[in-house]
């Protein structure tokens, strides 16, 4: 017996790295699973088949249920779409992995249009297109039968959302976007059964690789930290029953390494009984942007 026996899942961005390790422990665990990937480049031109359907034949070849998908998740009719071929082949969804991505990097005096708006599209559009439609399917399953579904979407954020990174306005403004998504959604759609949670992987995929280099590269008789597998355990576990009650968290993992990311929250704080002038702020500077405070980045006060 797997652990997703009888479970139908969706996987985007499935064709390389990350997704395909997820794509296949899924699988292999019993899912039955529908593998997105548009094919393109890794700044996101073009299309091609083959990636999403080498998964698709290498989990079948083992002996287990795929079916391939080559849409765009960030065209909103084509991950409606997306959702009905997961419900129309395998008789319904269960799971949704959000992993699809792409980077056109730059400084933001540097950026144009074209690089902001694809990033933002395939990333936090894409996000959202998917989910919207697979908890719009959910919802009414619930609302047919009278009872929660016990569906789950795990979301990929990332430390560049979280932590910013110079060169990436765009990855980053829609990785802490779906890292707020994650949140929302999770208490949006806990009446109906359905968890959200995100992770922040750190692993060696064709992104990572084009930035780090031979930095992630595996060392023969060491552990491999950045293997995509060390990732798709931790979206395994938060797609299983096994994590039952835990929604609305951001879970990094890079190798052997997890850890609950948690977002804005108060570090210092300064009072008034009357309306803030800006003397008065400036009288209280030293206080709220104290240095000691833990937490607070170093680069704040460079200005």
């Amino acid at each position: 017996m797997g652990l997703f026996d009888g479970k139908v899942a969706i996987v985007t961005g499935a064709g390389r790295g990350i997704g395909r390790t997820e794509a296949l422990l899924l699988a292999s665990e019993g899912a039955a699973v529908v593998v997105n990937d548009l094919g393109g480049a890794a700044t996101g031109e073009g299309t091609d088949a083959t990636p999403a359907q080498q998964v698709v034949d290498e989990i079948t070849a083992a002996g287990g249920k795929a079916a391939a998908n080559y849409a765009s998740v960030s065209n909103w009719n084509d991950a409606e779409a997306l959702v009905a071929q997961a419900v129309d082949t395998f008789g319904g969804l269960d799971i949704l992995v959000n992993n699809a991505g792409i980077l056109r990097d730059g400084m933001s005096f540097n950026m144009d249009e074209a690089q902001w708006d694809i990033v933002i599209d395939v990333h936090l559009k894409g996000h959202f297109a998917t989910s919207h439609f697979a908890a719009r399917y959910w919802r009414e399953q619930s609302k047919a039968t009278g009872a929660p579904v016990n569906a789950k979407i795990v979301n990929t954020a990332s430390e560049s959302g979280l932590y910013g990174n110079a060169g990436q306005a765009n990855y980053a403004a829609a990785k802490a976007g779906i890292a707020s998504l994650t949140i929302v959604m999770a208490r949006e759609l806990e009446r109906y059964g359905i968890r959200v949670n995100a992770i922040c992987p750190v692993a060696r995929t064709r992104l990572t690789e084009a930035l780090a280099g031979d930095v992630m590269a595996a060392k023969e008789g060491q552990f491999d930290q950045f293997a995509p597998e060390n990732v798709a355990a931790v979206v395994g576990w938060l797609a299983s029953d096994l994590s039952d009650g835990v929604s609305g968290q951001v879970v990094k993992v890079q190798g052997g390494q997890a850890q609950i990311l948690q977002g804005w929250r108060p570090l210092t704080e300064i009072t008034a009984t009357e309306v803030w002038s800006i003397e008065s702020i400036n009288a209280g500077k030293d206080q709220l942007f104290a240095k000691s405070a833990p937490g607070v980045p170093e680069f704040f006060f460079t200005v």
